[in-house]
Parts: C-alpha cells; structure tokens; sequence
C-alpha cells in the first residue's frame, strides 16, 4: 500500500535516502508551472485549495452526513489466494492471547492493549447513530437511483466513522500491497479506440491515446495523494506513553525527492494536481444537481442537514471562482455511441480497482482505498453525465441522473482527500526548508 506509483520495483534498491533536498521552498521536485494536459498552474491551484478551499471541505467532511460510511470490509480477495491480513497491531485489533506461559510476557500483553489504539478500524457508534441509520435507509430507499449500489448493500456492509478511522500509516508492509498497486496498473487495459486522439509529445506516457494517459495519470494521482497522507500521519512514537503520529520527512523524500525516484517524483504530484483539477472540475459540474431546492442531505436533525447543504453550496461558490478549470472536452468528445462505450470502460475499469481493493491486507488502508476509488469514480460518472445534468428537473428526481447518498459521501470525502494532500505538501515544503 506504501508504495509510490508505477515504480514499486525500485522501492528496496532507494532504502538509502539520498541527504539531497528535494528543492527549494518554492520548487518542491520541480513542481512548479503549468500541469500536462491542462493550461492550470501548481501554484494558483496551492493559493486557491490552501487558503479558500481546504478550510471549507475540512469542515464539510466533519458533519454528520459525510463522516459516516457505509462499506463491506470483509470480501475475499477476489484475484489470488488470501495471503492473510495484517498481523501487525497497527492495522487491527486481534483478540487478547490467553493468559499461559506462551503468552505470559508483557511484550504480548503490551502489543494487545496497543492494538486497541494505534490502528483498529474504530466501529463505535451510539446508539443514537445506530437508530438514525435505519431512518437514512429508509430515506434512501424512496429515492430515484440510477446506478448500482455496489458493495453498500452487502449483509456485511457497516457504517464507519471516518472522523474515528483516521488514514494514517499503520506499518502495513505485506505482500499484498505490492500485488494491488501492480494490479492496478497492469490489469485495467482500455480496448483499442476507433479514434486515435493525439498526444502532447512533451507529455510523459508516450504513444498512448488521450484516454488512457489520463486514466493512468488519474490512478497515479490517486497513489500519490495517498503516500502524501501516510507520510504526514507517521507513526512516530509508540513507546509505553500515548502513540503519536506525525510528519516524516525521511518518508516523503524516499518517494517523492527527485535524486531517490530519479525524477519520477515531480512527475507523480503533478499527476496529484491533476486529479484535483478533474475532480474539481466534477464538483463544478454537479453543482446544479445539489442546488435544487428539494435536495436534501437528510440526517433527520433539520437544523444540522440545513447547515450542512449551506456549507456545500458555500463549497460551490467558492469552486466558481477558480480561474482555470480543467476542459474535459477533450476527453469525452466523440460520437454519441463512443462516449457512451467509453463510460462504460471507465466504469469497468473503476469497479474493478474497488474490487482490487478488497485484497489489501490493512482494514484502514482498504477502507480509505475503496472510499476514494468509489470517490473518483462517481466524479468521472458526473463528467460523464454532463447533458443529464443540465437536463435535470427542478422540483423532482430524474431517472437521467441521480447520486445514492454512498456515491455522495464518497465524491465529498475523496476530493476531501486531494485537497488535504495539497494542503500537507505546503507543509512538507517547510519542513524540507528547515532540514536542508
């Protein structure tokens, strides 16, 4: 799960950490100017998510209706045999061991109570919460879905808190993080295009079609976005005192410092910038959708849900007034039947990567895997459903387009995600500043 990109091959041989800094304060890797593919630029777009929008989405994703998630953490890998979930205590709880001479020493005991705190998936919910949800389902059910609902309506399924399941390194090293990511990347082929799009020639995934780079690039976006998180929620102390997670700057250098990834660094967060303009870009579509007046992001407490659909429609204004969206035109331009067999690829392609996810051996890892995948999927549903939207009617549901309160949660909170990825690299450019 660690590991950075398309190149997790060379992760042993860059151990040795090169002392080098990754750039100057302003020239993090060289991550500075105009992004491949789009007329955006790195810094307009840090100026834009660190001081208007980051504040707002923080807060957003922090009430009630966007921090509790329903997933089904328990599916069986679906690709290669179970190589077993992570042992470690970081990832999740196991049961006590029974008091014998086997288990009688206090690093057994120790690692027990510590396996409570540092890294359990964090199922406590009151009873309150317990009853609403029932209330919510019923809610939903009397809607207009359009889309399957996938996993969320397994027995298995359960509601998470997020707020209580923080994404955070776990120590999680297993053979299976290795066998995702390859997958991810290997496994998910576009068929040939009967229309051949041009390339940038500058750009770096050469002779491949339009759609496919900015699949690839949208994935590694994702990769990047989550090792940004794990390496600013470090575990840094777990000694006999209170665990405490923090920055570890040795941890980002290793997989973003050009010298150690030989350039592939400055290339990956670009990738992250451009997945944040492409979900942003969702967010600025979809719009309309939330702002009819019969939308409502219903909890039960109408105080809280008003609140909370005024800090969402705060969220869009504030969207408007970026300068430099993403065009997707030229991503889903074509014939009527193309686009349509083209969505439908890229909704294979992104039911396939969740169905990936269920073979990561961290229950966290695999909870905030599955969530953003989930999110990034239902922000290309709406570039997708661009006509639906602008055809949508104002005082009732349509069977054209319609969002299950799962695709919702998980659109807010993975873009949520990209933004904070964003706001954390701010932070590790002072930090690089102050070690060099």
């Amino acid at each position: 799960w660690l590991f950075s990109c398309s190149t997790v091959r060379t992760h042993q041989s860059q151990s040795n950490v090169s002392a080098a800094s990754c750039g100057s304060e302003s020239d993090l890797c060289g991550l500075t100017g105009v992004l491949d593919d789009c007329f955006c630029d790195v810094e307009s777009i840090d100026v834009f998510n660190n001081f208007k929008l980051y504040p707002r989405i923080k807060k957003l994703t922090e009430k009630d209706y966007f921090r509790y998630y329903r997933v089904n953490l328990k599916r069986p890998c679906p690709f290669w045999p179970d190589d077993g979930h992570c042992a470690i205590k970081d990832c999740h709880v196991e049961p006590c061991p029974e008091y014998s001479q086997a288990a009688n020493t206090i690093s057994d005991m120790n690692d027990c109570e510590q396996a409570k705190e540092l890294g359990a998936i964090n199922s406590t919910l009151s009873n309150q919460s317990k009853q609403a949800f029932a209330d919510w389902a019923r809610h939903d059910d009397a809607q207009d879905h359009f889309c399957e609902l996938d996993d969320e309506t397994s027995p298995d399924a359960e509601y998470v808190d997020l707020l209580l399941n923080p994404e955070r390194y776990t120590g999680y090293k297993g053979p299976s993080a290795w066998r995702v990511w390859n997958s991810i990347y290997e496994e998910n082929c576009f068929k040939p295009r009967s229309v051949y799009r041009p390339l940038n020639p500058l750009a770096p995934s050469r002779g491949l079609c339009l759609e496919k780079r900015v699949f690839y690039r949208l994935i590694s976006g994702l990769h990047s976005s989550i090792n940004i998180h794990l390496c600013a929620e470090y575990l840094l102390d777990e000694g006999w005192g209170r665990s405490v997670w923090g920055p570890n700057v040795q941890e980002f250098r290793q997989r973003f410092d050009t010298a150690v990834t030989k350039g592939e660094g400055t290339r990956r967060l670009k990738n992250l910038y451009f997945l944040y303009l492409i979900e942003l870009r969702a967010l600025y579509k979809v719009a309309p959708y939330f702002e009819r007046a019969f939308i409502n992001l219903y909890t039960g407490n109408s105080q809280e849900d008003s609140a909370t659909k005024e800090l969402l429609l705060q969220v869009f204004n504030e969207i408007r007034t970026f300068p430099m969206h993403f065009d997707e035109k030229s991503m889903f331009a074509g014939q009527k039947l193309e686009a349509k067999t083209l969505k439908e690829e890229f909704r294979l392609h992104f039911k396939n990567i969740s169905r990936i996810m269920d073979c990561v051996g961290c229950s966290k890892c695999r909870l905030w895997g599955k969530l953003q995948t989930q999110g990034l999927g239902t922000a290309l549903k709406i570039l997708f459903s661009e006509k639906e939207i602008q055809n949508l009617p104002e005082h009732s549901p349509s069977k054209g387009f319609q969002l299950t309160r799962h695709e919702i949660v998980a659109l807010i909170n993975g873009f949520g995600r990209l933004s904070t990825s964003i706001h954390q690299l701010h932070s590790f450019r002072l930090l690089l500043k102050d070690n060099r």
